[in-house]
Formats: structure tokens, sequence, C-alpha cells
């Protein structure tokens, strides 16, 4: 019962945030990201919903799906992070970003490893992150623009648990992504 009356009261709040919303905008996103101890940078590919909720504090909803691998591809980690992210205006082209995420993640061993008796696994995590970029308006009025380029840098705080792979529970994986997003006015 309490998580019904939970729901209602969320789904009450979102209402009301969009409602008294200045703009909402929606749109793909695309970037990169490097986790520290991954072998290579990656590009990622999501969507996200953005919030202006008025000139000075904004809003941000984004899902994207990323892929890393570790250990010299003993283990290919994927996932599909869920973001919020509270963005603070202090001139209207530039913001800082913080909030939290959620990580669905996928790893997948190699053979080798599959046969010393462990075995793939998926797990949820939350991490958090911190960053800042800018939004250029780019049709329309600069106070309700059309369209927005937005481009940011963040910096997200997410360790796994790599104790399955010999030698390396002392991998880093937080990770710094750069995305650049196309988003338009609803």
């Amino acid at each position: 019962m309490l998580k019904k009356w939970m729901i209602v009261l969320i789904g009450f709040f979102l209402f009301t945030l969009i409602a008294n919303a200045q703009n909402a905008y929606l749109g793909p996103q695309l970037g990169w990201q490097k986790a520290a101890d991954a072998d290579n940078s990656k590009f990622m590919i999501g969507g996200a919903f953005r919030l202006k909720l008025s000139q000075a504090f904004g809003m941000e909803a984004s899902v994207n799906y990323r892929q890393e691998q570790y250990n010299n591809g003993a283990v290919t980690v994927t996932s599909w992070p869920v973001m919020v992210t509270g963005l603070l205006y202090p001139i209207p082209v530039l913001y800082g970003a913080i909030g939290v995420g959620w990580y669905n993640t996928s790893f997948e061993y190699s053979p080798t490893i599959l046969l010393l008796g462990d075995r793939n696994e998926t797990e949820q995590k939350f991490g958090w992150h911190f960053g800042a970029g800018v939004e250029i308006p780019l049709s329309g009025s600069v106070e309700s623009p059309n369209s927005i380029l937005t481009a940011d840098l963040r910096y997200v705080f997410l360790n796994y648990d790599f104790q399955k792979m010999p030698g390396s529970p002392g991998l880093k994986s937080d990770f710094v992504m750069f995305t650049v997003g196309l988003l338009f006015n609803l």
C-alpha cells in the first residue's frame, strides 16, 4: 500500500514540475566515455529529457547505452545508465550539473575466466556524478528556443567489484563522459 502511495506522490510531483516548467526539451545524445582502468575509450548513444524550471534551475533525465572492456578483454561491461541531473545556470548558456544514476550492468567474462567456475552476471548499482556544460539556442528566442544544442563533461563515481578476475580488485571504473545533445522543445 505504501508503495502505491509513493508512486502516486512521485507522479504528482513530476506532473507539477512539468506543468510549471518554462520549457521542456527531448532529443538524442551522443557521447564519449572512458573509465579510469578500462582498455579503451568508447562512444555511447542515448536520449535526454530536459526541463527548464526557471532561468537559473533545470533538471535532466537521460538514458544511455555504454560498453567497455577491462583487463585486456577479460571482461566486457555493458551498462544502461539512467541519470537524473540537477542543472544550475549561473548565466543562460552555462550550467553546472550534479545528480545520481542507476546502472543496470551486465558483466560478460572471457571463456578463460568462465572455466574457473564463474559465470556472467547482471547487477544494478547507484552512482553519482557532477560536471558542467553549455546550452546553445539554435532556433527561436533566447528565452524560449525551439531547439538547443547541449554539450557537457561529467565525472561519474561508480566502482564495480571485479573480485572474480584474478589480480584485478584494484581496477577503477569511475569514468569521464562527454555528451552532445540536440534537444527539441515539446
